[in-house]
């Protein structure tokens, strides 16, 4: 039975849905971690340095989301949900900092951050709950807890040598993703109800949209970083206003056009947006990271030819971004604008002959072709808005 403590921790369903200040400092410290994977991939530019990174993002990612969840269920502006972020933010800290030493035999220090930030908080919630007698949000917890741990394994035994074993960090991040989607299956406890997705306020919808435009402002911050460190030209100056262009458009992409995360009446589909959010909101910020680490390798040489590499994050970081929010919109509503996104495939007819275009001027077509995408009249919202309420009495 619910106790008159436990509605101290666990969020009331006409509570306030606003972020709180903690919670606006821990997206902060993550697009800061995005920032530095975005300058790993231009510095890893291949198929395997580029799923290496790619792991690195999920895990920062996935970290975010569990907590942004932790914080939808139960009340942030309470001490041990506090102590729960400002775990987070130390844990992605150490997962930022040690980005470019994983390689280098420091690969402990990041699986140890990932690790820890997910079984403290399992531990931390479990005991608190416990104490307040809430069963049902003892069993949740327990059921998070226990997946975290048998993943740790592989995330700690993939980096006990200090190097990493990829195989085994494949296995660790499957593990977080798949028991995630199936609902975290745990022996004796059952999977996660699915009424409990049915039961997200708009909070997990802000958070979400507040942690998509700060991740965006990574597309003009990394390349104006560059910059800083070289001649400032008129070449540059082009690439920037690129950027910035760009940067508004998958805005537009995400916030305007292709509809918001909003607050939504009940429905027979009410809980399916909470549970694919996490997963295409990772496909839209691998295409973040990909486009500003393209618009950092631009700004450090805008002409010559555009190598092949270059063009695979030019074209496909944006092109990303777009089919994640277009995945989204399709689990969510089935109602995407197919016509519009033709505009994207202007990009890629330019592909065979853009490998001997100066980079700038390959940004330009990317710049069109996300332009005609999100200027194309169109309905003005494509997709069933938001994650759902809690009902009265729930």
């Amino acid at each position: 039975m619910t106790t008159a403590g436990t509605a101290a921790l666990v969020r009331r369903p006409d509570g306030s849905t606003r972020a709180t200040l903690l919670e606006l400092l821990f997206d902060v410290i993550f697009v800061a971690a995005l920032a530095l994977t975005s300058t790993l991939l231009t510095e890893n530019l291949s198929w395997s340095g580029g799923a290496k990174v790619l792991l690195m993002l999920t895990a920062i990612w996935w970290t975010w989301s569990v907590t942004s969840t932790t914080t939808e269920f139960y009340d942030p502006q309470q001490r041990p949900i506090q102590a729960i972020l400002m775990i987070a933010m130390v844990g992605s800290v150490g997962m930022a900092a040690s980005l470019p030493m994983v390689t280098d035999g420091h690969a402990l220090i990041f699986a140890v951050a990932y690790v820890g930030t997910h079984v403290l908080r399992g531990i931390i919630l479990i005991t608190s709950l416990y104490r307040q007698r809430h069963r049902a949000a003892t069993i949740r917890a327990s059921r998070f807890l226990f997946w975290f741990v048998v993943s740790g394994v592989f995330w700690i035994s993939g980096a006990a040598t200090g190097d990493v074993n990829w195989t085994l960090w494949t296995i660790a991040i499957l593990i977080d993703l798949l028991s995630s989607g199936a609902r975290y299956p745990t022996p004796w406890l059952g999977r996660v109800p699915i009424d409990q997705y049915e039961r997200t306020t708009g909070h997990l919808g802000e958070r979400y949209q507040q942690f998509v435009i700060l991740a965006l402002g990574d597309i003009i911050l990394v390349p104006t970083m560059r910059v800083s460190r070289t001649d400032l030209d008129g070449d540059r100056i082009v690439a920037l206003f690129c950027a910035f262009a760009v940067m508004l458009l998958l805005w537009q992409v995400y916030v305007f056009r292709a509809g918001e995360l909003l607050e939504a009446g009940a429905g027979p589909q009410s809980g399916r947006p909470a549970r694919v959010a996490p997963y295409t909101h990772l496909v839209m910020l691998a295409g973040v990271v990909a486009t500003a680490a393209s618009f950092d390798l631009v700004v450090s040489q805008p002409t010559g030819n555009t190598p092949v590499r270059w063009l695979v994050l030019l074209v496909g970081g944006p092109v990303l971004f777009v089919l994640g929010r277009a995945l989204f919109t399709l689990l969510v509503s089935t109602d995407v604008p197919w016509w519009r996104m033709a505009c994207l495939i202007v990009p890629l007819l330019v592909l065979p002959w853009a490998g001997e275009w100066p980079p700038v001027l390959v940004v330009v077509a990317v710049a069109l072709g996300l332009a005609g995408h999100v200027l194309i009249p169109g309905a003005v919202r494509e997709t069933t808005p938001g994650l759902r309420m809690r009902r009265p009495g729930d």
